[in-house]
């Protein structure tokens, strides 16, 4: 069984071009219902100075990590110990740079991949040249509010579905590329980690392993999660399904955990849709009304590689993907 703990994995202080310290942040993470945060400052790890001291105070575990911002994307690293210099990898060897971030234990991730890039964000839309995607451990693909209506993320989730039809093991995550403390109306995503309490590591440990597991399910409301029965064992996220007969039925059960940063969120009326994607496409589509939270599927395994669950419900009064969990795969 996992912890499963509220994040947020892309934060930015006034080291770089954030207009918080890395206390204020902290804070302001808590009165959020974070449990966890990684600080990605631009091609600088010095607002980590003030970590201990930071953690100590608010009890807000820090993930040490720095965004490398460059004129051909930006990638955030998680996990690095020592900063990792990003200004000689060009638009074809971004293969090099990741190897050095690998070679600390650390991991990297596509930011904001479709971002509006010059002149609107010089670097924001990724144009690195991946020769091979086995080297990036995950894709931002909710960045900002209200994340779920941007045309540029859902391109984004697109994407990473591709990569996941292709073959890849890529983690999907959402990060808010927060900049300074300020209030909005619009819907906070929150990346939900799933932490081995029974592992060696501090819970900054544990949270890198959880993304670069696939132990992530991400919302902008409720904790969605998905597990995959088949053949008398259990199966969640990020795990993979043993080889088996296709003709082989599983069962596929969902749950929605309401009880999750309460009152820091707000659905419309208007009821829940579950929905179980894959590779083969939609399998089911379950309608959870009158405050039902979980249910469960019988389905044939056919030539599934991969599954997830998603929700869909009225949020700011606009019909959008509330939630999504990342997949179940299968060998």
């Amino acid at each position: 069984m996992f912890r499963w703990m509220a994040c947020e994995l892309h934060t930015h202080t006034l080291h770089s071009d954030g207009r918080q310290t890395l206390a204020e942040l902290a804070r302001g993470a808590v009165e959020l219902g974070f449990q966890c945060i990684a600080l990605t400052d631009h091609n600088t790890m010095a607002g980590l100075a003030e970590k201990e001291t930071v953690e100590r105070e608010t009890g807000l575990p820090i993930i040490p990590g720095m965004e490398w911002t460059t004129f051909y994307g930006h990638m955030v690293t998680l996990g690095v110990k020592e900063y990792v210099d990003w200004r000689t990898v060009g638009p074809r060897d971004i293969h090099a740079g990741i190897a050095k971030v690998h070679a600390q234990g650390a991991i990297v991730g596509m930011a904001h991949p479709f971002r509006l890039g010059s002149p609107i964000c010089t670097g924001c839309h990724w144009e690195f040249e991946i020769a091979d995607y086995r080297d990036i451990d995950y894709i931002e693909v909710w960045s900002g509010t209200f994340p779920s209506v941007k045309p540029n993320n859902a391109r984004a989730f697109r994407f990473w579905t591709e990569k996941l039809n292709e073959g890849f093991r890529i983690a999907a995550t959402s990060g808010r590329d927060w900049h300074k403390q300020e209030r909005t109306e619009e819907p906070v995503s929150v990346t939900y980690l799933g932490i081995d309490d029974a592992a060696s590591g501090d819970v900054a440990e544990k949270a890198v392993r959880a993304v670069a597991a696939g132990r992530v399910s991400v919302t902008m409301g409720p904790l969605l999660l998905c597990e995959v029965e088949s053949s008398g064992r259990t199966y969640t996220l990020g795990d993979e399904v043993p080889a088996g007969d296709p003709a082989e039925r599983i069962r596929v059960g969902i749950t929605v955990d309401d009880s999750v940063r309460r009152g820091l969120w707000e659905l419309s009326e208007g009821g829940l849709e579950a929905r179980i994607t894959s590779n083969a496409g939609t399998l089911a589509e379950i309608v959870l009304d009158n405050g039902r939270r979980s249910a469960s599927v019988e389905l044939p395994r056919g030539l599934l590689r991969w599954l997830r669950a998603e929700l869909i419900g009225i949020m700011r009064q606009a019909r959008t993907m509330i939630a999504f969990t990342n997949p179940v795969y299968f060998a």
